[in-house]
């Protein structure tokens, strides 16, 4: 993978980069990536670049930090087991 070294950064955007990531539980560098996946990953579309499974993952993580995959098991049946 590629790495980007940014220089410059005002001193209030990366306070508000950190204070973000601390918001999302993250790094301030994955908050850095999920900012750059989320701006760029639709002109990637666009441009016909395919998403990869993960990059769809990836963005269901930033539109909702709390999601968590699991079962509603209310709702499933239990089985009856024969010894």
């Amino acid at each position: 993978m590629a790495q980007l070294l940014v220089r410059n950064i005002p001193d209030e955007v990366a306070r508000s980069l950190k204070k973000r990531a601390a918001e999302h539980g993250v790094s301030a560098e994955e908050e850095h990536r999920r900012i750059l996946q989320a701006a760029l990953a639709p002109a990637a579309a666009e441009a016909g670049d395919k998403l990869t499974l993960f990059d769809h993952i990836r963005e269901l993580g930033r539109i909702a930090p709390d999601f968590e995959f699991g079962t509603d098991r209310s709702v499933l049946k239990p089985r009856e087991i024969e010894f």
